[in-house]
């Protein structure tokens, strides 16, 4: 029997209403029948896994020695959430019209709520064995919710996974009613030092005329692989901004799907990723227009020294019923190292015919023309790369959704290549 089949009875049972548990039985079948993902297939291509589930066990143990999330202090007056291996560590609130709840009491609760946005922005369990494995053996999380029609503050949801848990399922609903704002801030982070496997799933709804805000901190021990996915619905002249920064993990996957199903519904998705050592960050995001007069814009910018990896698929996709849509990709990658490599692969297919769309990918090191430059003004080549890198970054992060943070990740950046350079590794 392996640690998932024994650890079945630690997220189901009586917990569960009736829809939830045939939800978790389906996903359950799924898992048990499924099979780990290889580079056969095409979303899995560049990225050898090279793992098995079965060399981690879920549970629901607290994690120690977690210092205070540092994320959440750069923000003025949050509403302070945390997810200890996936679940929700606190009472179920409003506050300042935002609804807060645990995914586990939203399911008796709330659950025509919960099951309309699982149905609506939901990753389908069935998508791979993780998220099947999510579907099964999770079930915690927190939905928040804006609803009330007044202004709402920042939310910093902490998730934290580690301890005596080697896997970890959360999970994070975030819905705005019409014409609603929400803002949140969410630190992904773990134990140091422990082999821990985090599958978080995030669903997000913005409807009609609502403005929904989410920045992802990405900070996991370098140990640590997370396998994540986000997946968004836009209705009708409302906005999804998007924000994700990757430093940790050992291997970080992120898939992002997008679907613009509403007239004049728009997104803009802004990445900055530095790896470094053995580390592998791989992006896979996807834009679906559906409704017409929508727009996205995808910007990343990432770095990779060492012997790490970066992987960027990009598809911008426009559906015959997205007449005047208006999309942009854009990803732009340095190599600072001979071993560090990096894949950047942008995509488009078009089904309208009345539709302005572009992308653009580099890859390559850094400029000698702007280090000699620089030089000629007195800076030696390592004062003049640091400026380089702090340049090449610097647009990115002020496109953040949430611009507060920027500080943080500029020092995280710099503090990264300024050790490199040290020690002589780039």
């Amino acid at each position: 029997m392996s640690h998932f089949d024994q650890a079945t009875s630690l997220t189901a049972g009586s917990v569960d209403p009736v829809w939830r548990a045939e939800e978790r039985a389906a996903a359950f079948d799924a898992y048990t029948n499924g099979s780990m993902p290889t580079q056969v297939e095409e979303i899995w291509r560049y990225v050898d896994l090279a793992f098995s589930m079965e060399d981690y066990a879920p549970g629901m143990e607290p994690v120690v020695d977690v210092p205070p999330d540092p994320v959440a202090g750069a923000l003025a007056g949050p509403v302070t959430v945390q997810l200890v291996n996936g679940e929700y560590r606190g009472e179920d609130r409003d506050v300042d019209g935002l609804a807060i709840a645990s995914l586990r009491s939203a399911a008796v609760e709330r659950a025509d709520e919960l099951q309309t946005a699982l149905r609506r922005a939901g990753v389908p369990i069935d998508e791979n064995l993780f998220t099947a494995a999510s579907g099964a053996f999770g079930g915690g999380g927190v939905l928040v919710a804006a609803e009330s029609g007044v202004t709402h503050p920042v939310v910093a949801i902490d998730i934290v996974a580690g301890g005596e848990a080697t896997a970890s399922f959360p999970t994070v609903v975030l819905t705005a009613a019409r014409h609603e704002e929400l803002s949140v801030v969410i630190h992904l982070r773990s134990h140091p030092g422990d082999d821990v496997l985090v599958v978080p799933q995030f669903s997000v709804i913005a409807g009609d005329g609502a403005h929904v805000s989410l920045t992802i901190i990405q900070d996991l021990d370098y140990r640590a692989r997370s396998i994540g996915a986000l997946r968004a619905v836009v209705d009708e002249d409302a906005s999804f901004r998007f924000g994700e920064v990757g430093l940790g993990g050992r291997l970080a996957r992120l898939h992002l799907d997008v679907g613009l199903e509403g007239r004049g519904s728009t997104t803009n998705v802004v990445g900055a990723y530095f790896g470094e050592q053995q580390q592998i960050l791989d992006y896979r995001y996807f834009m679906r227009h559906i409704g017409t007069n929508t727009r996205s814009d995808m910007f990343l910018k990432g770095a990779v020294e060492d012997e790490a990896r970066s992987v960027f698929t990009g598809m911008i996709r426009i559906e015959e019923t997205g007449q005047k849509t208006e999309a942009y990709q854009t990803n732009r990658n340095l190599i600072l190292s001979e071993g560090a490599s990096a894949q950047s692969v942008p995509n488009l297919e078009i089904l309208a015919n009345d539709v302005r769309c572009g992308h653009g990918s580099t890859v390559g090191p850094l400029d000698v023309d702007q280090r000699y430059y620089l030089m000629s003004r007195g800076l030696d080549p390592q004062a003049a790369d640091r400026l380089q890198m702090r340049g090449f970054f610097e647009e990115a992060l002020q496109m953040l959704p949430h611009p507060e943070l920027a500080d943080s990740v500029r020092e995280s950046i710099n503090r990264k290549y300024e050790i490199a350079q040290a020690e002589g590794r780039v």
